[in-house]
């Protein structure tokens, strides 16, 4: 049976989405809410998080990264699963959502998209397969205008898979907005360069550059539609799974 599932933030461009997705895979919209206090018409709208889940199995959430945290509390308590999709979350965010996780089941990545995915373990594999002593990795990531966050969580998400793959923190070797008189780059460090302009849904390029060579790892999504079928997918997947943190990796059997 398919699983009832809430959307946070269901007024917004991803959640229109959703909403589309979710009804594309038979699954049931319960309602949702959002900052507009308003929703679409034919689904019923909620005054909180907590009454949204309480009327759900799932709760997928593409909102705001200053909600992360009330919304992990509730979702806690809830006992309902949770499909995360926010980005720019702080430590502490993510922090209280990992301690969620211990009652809840959570499905939280920095892209749903399955093309991206595949890009991040490729990643992992290519930072553990290329030195850091002789291959230089930058992130280059370009998004619409109206994007608040950056680098995005795309990028970091590779950031972190390179990191992995070289067996460090990515909170050690990060470096992002580069200016002014820098000096030499750091031998090791994962460096980051945040476009924004127009109207572009995501483009990401991961390089490693070295002395006698460049590759070029890039995904260009053109369509918001491939980040809400993943989220559904995953939302399906979570549906009545034993709590924990998840990533997409562990729904397209990656992990």
């Amino acid at each position: 049976m398919a699983p009832n599932i809430g959307i946070a933030g269901v007024t917004g461009r991803m959640g229109q989405l959703l909403v589309e997705e979710v009804r594309a895979a038979g699954a049931e919209v319960v309602g949702g809410v959002s900052r507009n206090k308003s929703a679409p018409q034919g689904i019923a709208f909620f005054p909180d998080i907590s009454a949204l889940a309480a009327s759900s199995d799932v709760v997928i959430d593409f909102t705001n990264a200053a909600t992360a945290q009330p919304t992990a509390a509730a979702m806690a308590k809830s006992g309902k699963a949770w499909v995360l999709g926010t980005s720019g979350l702080s430590e502490s965010d993510e922090a209280a959502v990992a301690e969620a996780a211990h009652r809840i089941p959570i499905v939280y990545a920095s892209n749903f998209s399955a093309g991206v995915n595949l890009v991040l373990a490729l990643a992992e594999r290519m930072g553990a397969a290329l030195p850091a002593d002789s291959y230089d990795a930058e992130i280059v990531e370009m998004h619409h205008r109206q994007k608040v966050d950056a680098p995005s969580g795309t990028a970091v998400g590779m950031g972190r898979a390179v990191a992995k793959g070289r067996d460090v923190a990515l909170s050690d070797v990060m470096e992002s907005g580069r200016h002014g008189h820098t000096g030499a780059r750091k031998t090791g460090a994962i460096g980051f360069a945040a476009l924004r302009g127009g109207q572009v849904v995501g483009e990401h390029t991961l390089i490693f550059a070295s002395g006698t060579e460049h590759i070029a790892l890039t995904h260009r999504a053109f369509d918001r539609r491939a980040f809400a079928t993943g989220a559904v997918r995953a939302a399906l997947w979570a549906a009545g799974r034993k709590p924990g943190l998840y990533s997409m990796m562990d729904v397209l059997g990656m992990a």
